[in-house]
């Protein structure tokens, strides 16, 4: 059997603490021999640099710890896993999965009854015009508006288009909740995000972001375990795949930082 090490990999945030849960819940499961959480702040290639070149793996399986891919994910952490001396596999973020989902469902009805007369903002990070944020955003919502109880659901963003302040004013239910589309808590969950919906006006119930829900993390472990099937299939290659080479992950920005 090979030496697989799993890298979750995502940015640093005082509470960012259930990426740590994920981990040890995969060490349980053996999802991998060897299972990690490498964060960083603002560079992903300068940071992580020594931590991986210090990986000591047959494969390397490495998951970026996003609802959605960004300029970060598609560029600088694939080339970031350039400094990894074995054979890399990039894994998709789990943002699409069914099981996040479901996830944001078991938020959205620990705040508001599941029923026609509950309205649903989904909030998500970025802008409408984010093309793999609004992608990830509206395949939510559209499945909680197709396999939910909930009258009406809503994507929104932090930015624009449509704005989070501007949500409260499209949701029409006598009961309405707010749920972020967030792995972790952060400034923006804590701080940005009710700021802009003025809570304290009341009317909007606010659920927990997705954190440590345990549909997380069955979500990287499929997540992992679709990539490791495909990396042994002679089947074409994933978006993932062409930002990070089997062999060695390529750089997809140059070398111009």
């Amino acid at each position: 059997m090979p030496h697989d090490t799993l890298l979750l990999i995502g940015r640093d945030a005082p509470r960012a603490t259930p990426f740590e849960t994920h981990a040890r819940r995969l060490r349980d499961r053996g999802v991998a021999t060897d299972v990690r959480v490498l964060t960083y702040d603002r560079e992903p290639r300068r940071e992580l640099r020594e931590d991986l070149a210090a990986v000591d793996a047959d494969r390397v399986f490495a998951l970026p710890l996003t609802v959605a891919h960004d300029h970060t994910t598609v560029t600088e952490i694939p080339a970031a896993l350039e400094a990894v001396d074995a054979e890399t596999h990039y894994c998709e973020p789990v943002g699409r999965s069914p099981l996040v989902t479901e996830a944001l469902r078991e938020r959205a009805a620990s705040v508001v009854p599941e029923s026609p007369d509950s309205s649903v903002a989904l909030v998500a990070f970025g802008s409408g015009g984010t093309p793999y944020q609004r992608q990830v955003t509206e395949y939510h919502a559209e499945r909680l508006r197709e396999r939910t109880d909930f009258g009406e659901v809503e994507p929104c963003y932090l930015l624009q288009n449509p704005a989070v302040e501007c949500v409260r004013y499209n949701l029409t239910r006598d009961h309405a909740a707010a749920v972020p589309l967030f792995l972790a808590p952060n400034e923006a969950t804590d701080e940005q995000i009710p700021s802009r919906l003025d809570l304290d006006r009341g009317g909007l119930a606010y659920a927990d972001p997705l954190g440590e829900h345990p549909l997380v993390t069955e979500a990287i472990e499929t997540a992992v375990e679709t990539t490791r099937t495909l990396a042994c299939a002679t089947t074409p290659r994933t978006f993932e795949a062409t930002l990070a080479g089997t062999t060695r992950p390529m750089a997809t920005d140059g070398e111009g930082d």
